[in-house]
């Protein structure tokens, strides 16, 4: 997810005009599950600092640590002093939507067990590809080559007590870590493991690349009820379901079609076009002759004049000199594929523009190109183009 976790941890990324985990915090509350435990690790206190005690989302939430990223069965089993009975175990940094809960707990009535949530993908390549024979969970194969379809392990699952018997029994994986995958592989020889099959209608997204995100802050969108505690200027334009935060300011002449979050204290126009499924953060400039479309705009930044944002990322602190200008198209129409860690990635979108990190500045009539991704604290200078992946603390001439 990088640069845009560079300074803040992935569950307390924005989408639909709030963290990521508050999202899932609130499906859980909503099905009266109202005890949480989040296991942290890289940035705690701003987890700790956002979320408290849980007393503001009306649940009771409580806090583990992981000192070392020792694996994902090694933080399921810091739990096991606390989780005596059966519990709901889910990944940080996957979309569960309330349908899924529902179904899950509904599914477990008929089979008092460990449940895996199961998807199926036309590419598991980089999941764990799950082997199902009617309802049970046969094998287990964590990131395989091939085959090209098969269900995978969505980070989802109902466990029970004997799983931390398993844990304490996981051997080190080739990758130096404790697989819960490879616990599972174990409790499947002791015990059975049901798959409950999730289908397109549950919604279910991994969110492992920075584009993902804008997949997710359009699906929260959906759901957006007008909710205008700012002020709108009587020649400002709304259209369909819009949210203006307290202290915020629509000029006149905005023109802003729905689904858009807007948050507090933000400063909106005079004649700019807001486009749908764009969340624009806290103190943030959006000016004159500016177009957003389908964007996340963080906290503290600045798209302030004569600028086009589309289908883009763009993190705290930034600003947007005259005239800089988003590419999100290609001329051919084809996706756009990224460089991530030296390797080629089709990133399944026909549209996208930035992934910019935090303290990013650009001089005028700059011009960023499709699928570009910008490390934090970069300059961009007057009349640059870039394109491809900018190193943070950059500065490109």
């Amino acid at each position: 997810m990088m640069p845009i976790t560079a300074n803040l941890p992935k569950p307390l990324l924005p989408a639909g005009g709030k963290p990521f985990l508050q999202h899932l915090i609130e499906v859980l509350r909503s099905v009266n599950i109202t005890e949480i435990y989040i296991l942290t690790g890289f940035r705690q206190q701003a987890i700790k600092e956002y979320f408290g005690n849980g007393k503001k989302f009306d649940v009771k939430i409580k806090y583990l640590k992981q000192e070392e990223r020792l694996g994902t069965a090694h933080a399921i089993g810091l739990g096991q002093p606390y989780f005596k009975s059966d519990f709901i175990c889910i990944n940080g940094d996957v979309l569960v939507t309330e349908k899924i809960i529902r179904d899950l707990l509904e599914y477990r009535k008929k089979h008092r067990a460990t449940i895996m949530t199961l998807a199926k993908v036309e590419d598991p390549k980089g999941y764990g590809l799950v082997e199902v024979i009617g309802e049970l969970v046969t094998d287990i194969v964590e990131k395989p080559d091939g085959p090209k379809s098969g269900f995978v392990n969505t980070g989802i699952y109902i466990f029970t007590p004997k799983i931390f018997k398993m844990i304490n029994k996981t051997p080190l994986s080739k990758r130096g870590e404790y697989e819960i995958t490879d616990s599972l592989k174990m409790l499947l020889k002791q015990a059975k493991v049901h798959g409950k099959k999730l289908t397109k209608s549950h919604n279910w997204m991994d969110i492992s690349m920075p584009w993902d995100l804008l997949n997710v802050n359009e699906l929260f969108l959906k759901d957006l009820k007008t909710d205008i505690q700012g002020k709108v200027e009587p020649y400002a334009t709304l259209i369909g379901e819009v949210k203006v935060g307290k202290g915020t300011v629509i000029k006149n002449g905005s023109y802003i079609v729905g689904p858009v979050v807007i948050g507090e204290n933000s400063d909106i126009g005079p004649n700019c076009l807001i486009r749908p499924s764009t969340t624009i953060g806290n103190k943030c400039k959006v000016g004159n002759a500016v177009e957003i479309k389908n964007s996340i705009l963080m906290d503290n930044s600045n798209v302030p004049h004569h600028n086009y944002v589309g289908d883009s990322i763009i993190g705290s602190n930034c600003n947007l000199g005259s005239g800089t200008k988003i590419a999100n198209l290609r001329l051919d129409d084809k996706n756009i594929k990224v460089v991530v860690k030296g390797e080629l990635i089709n990133t399944g979108r026909r549209k996208l523009g930035v992934i910019m990190g935090d303290n990013v500045k650009t001089g005028i009539n700059s011009t960023i190109n499709i699928g570009t991704i910008i490390g934090e604290n970069t300059y961009i200078g007057p009349g640059a183009i870039v394109k491809g992946t900018i190193a943070p603390n950059s500065v490109i001439y």
